[in-house]
């Protein structure tokens, strides 16, 4: 079945414009493959929707999916998005976007979002009903005690160092996910980590501050170390692609990279003093027990 092309005239005969059709395209010097459109997520903390959009020259932002009336937000929350970019300040019309943050029901509320209590308060029961039924998980749930040990003996937020510069990750190594788009329009499941690809090395390091921080005295860390890999490899990892990918860098991505900068007194509860029970082994089998370091 086909669709019938556009008539060039109208019913009278006079002849008509028609506009040239345009196909979306990614530019070819952008730093991202992402489409300029926001990226519908899940918070970690509350599991409610959300959107990233890219900020200029800084980290994407999440905001809430929905617009709210620009009387009922404060201006100092006003966000927009032009172009597919977030800016933090009101257009001047009568609708505005606002951070996640301000509405998380996992985190203290902020004075300036006393006006968003009722909004606040949806999500929260929202975050109930997907506890209810088992369609979220809060972080800060005790484990199960009936899980196996092997489920317990690896980070669930690892540091991974690469390119010289700590990153904390939003899942285990071996669980973090290609983000490009495949050919069915659906994001990659291949993991980054597989049996033919250089894995890294689990490593003891001090627990250094950042941004003129003051240092934790006496105090290591875990961290899964890539700077021995080739550049390249390194590379890769940083752009959250599985080897496929990486090797058609025109394929598109269809989520943000989940890399989130390490700050020891941010994150210190993902902070491990003692490296993992579980080392990779070689080929398909995966992982392996192995006594635990002091």
């Amino acid at each position: 079945m086909r669709s019938t092309p556009p008539s060039p005239h109208h019913r009278d005969g006079s002849p008509a414009h028609l506009r040239a059709r345009r196909s979306l395209h990614v530019s070819g010097d952008s730093a991202s493959r992402l489409l300029r459109c926001g990226q519908s997520d899940r918070c970690r903390d509350c599991g409610n929707r959300i959107e990233w959009y890219h900020r200029t020259n800084e980290r994407p932002v999440r905001l809430h999916p929905d617009e709210l009336p620009a009387e009922k937000v404060p201006v100092t929350c006003h966000w927009h998005v032009s172009r597919g970019v977030a800016h933090p300040a009101g257009d001047g019309s009568d609708w505005c976007r606002l951070p996640h943050a301000l509405l998380c029901p996992a985190r203290d509320a902020l004075p300036a979002a006393s006006e968003l209590a009722g909004l606040r308060r949806a999500l929260a029961v929202n975050t109930r009903r997907l506890i209810d039924r088992g369609a979220f998980v809060p972080p800060s749930a005790p484990p199960n005690a009936e899980a196996s040990p092997t489920t317990t003996c690896r980070p669930a937020r690892p540091v991974v160092q690469l390119l010289y510069v700590r990153y904390l990750a939003k899942r285990p190594v071996d669980e973090i996910q290609c983000v490009a788009q495949t050919r069915r329009r659906r994001r990659c499941t291949i993991p980054l980590l597989t049996p033919e690809s250089p894995a890294g090395v689990w490593t003891l390091v001090p627990n250094t501050a950042m941004h003129g921080q003051l240092s934790l005295h006496g105090a290591v860390m875990a961290v899964y170390a890539l700077t021995h890999l080739p550049y390249a490899e390194q590379l890769r990892w940083r752009a959250q692609r599985c080897p496929e990918h990486a090797a058609i860098p025109t394929a598109a991505d269809v989520a943000v990279a989940e890399w989130e900068p390490f700050d020891p007194f941010v994150h210190h509860d993902h902070i491990h003093t003692r490296l993992p029970s579980l080392t990779r082994r070689p080929g398909p089998a995966g992982w392996s027990r192995r006594a635990p370091q002091p």
